[in-house]
């Protein structure tokens, strides 16, 4: 079984999305079914499967978050330091090409979200930062080649 490393907000976050979709989706897609079932013959009945399919694709979507929480390990974040790159540091790297900066925070796949700058820890960059201390310079191999980094700062 692999774990899910997350922290406490993206844990709850799940939780409220399961039970959204539980308590309000559900039932939703319940009405729908009977209302198309009261219309008549189901053997050509458009919509009644139009929502049969909705139904079984919103069981597999709350199956696989309960899935996720069920292999999740809610991380102390007061536990974490900053002496090497860790999940849950944010990192600010310089690309030793361009001198650009970004700063990044890790987080676990079920996490990740670049426009809120989080990266997952399992993806190229995330490894290769991983355990890195601030001046170190990491060389990451990415599909399109090779990316070179220097850790500036590491944060919680």
């Amino acid at each position: 079984m692999a774990v899910n490393y997350m922290t406490l907000d993206g844990y709850n976050k799940l939780m409220e999305e399961i039970s959204y979709l539980e308590t309000t989706k559900r039932p939703e897609i319940s009405r729908q079914i009977a209302e198309a079932r009261d219309k008549g013959d189901l053997s050509e009945n458009a919509e009644y499967d139009a929502a049969k399919e909705a139904q079984g694709l919103l069981e597999s979507k709350i199956a696989q978050l309960k899935d996720l929480i069920s292999k999740a390990r809610v991380i102390d974040e007061t536990k974490l330091g900053t002496d090497s790159v860790q999940l849950l540091n944010k990192v600010k790297i310089r690309n030793t090409k361009n001198n650009a900066t970004m700063t990044y925070t890790l987080v676990s796949e079920s996490e990740a979200n670049l426009k809120e700058f989080k990266i997952a820890i399992n993806t190229p960059i995330g490894k290769g930062l991983i355990g890195k201390k601030v001046g170190d310079v990491a060389e990451i191999k990415v599909p399109n080649g090779i990316m070179t980094f220097e850790i500036m700062e590491i944060g919680l």
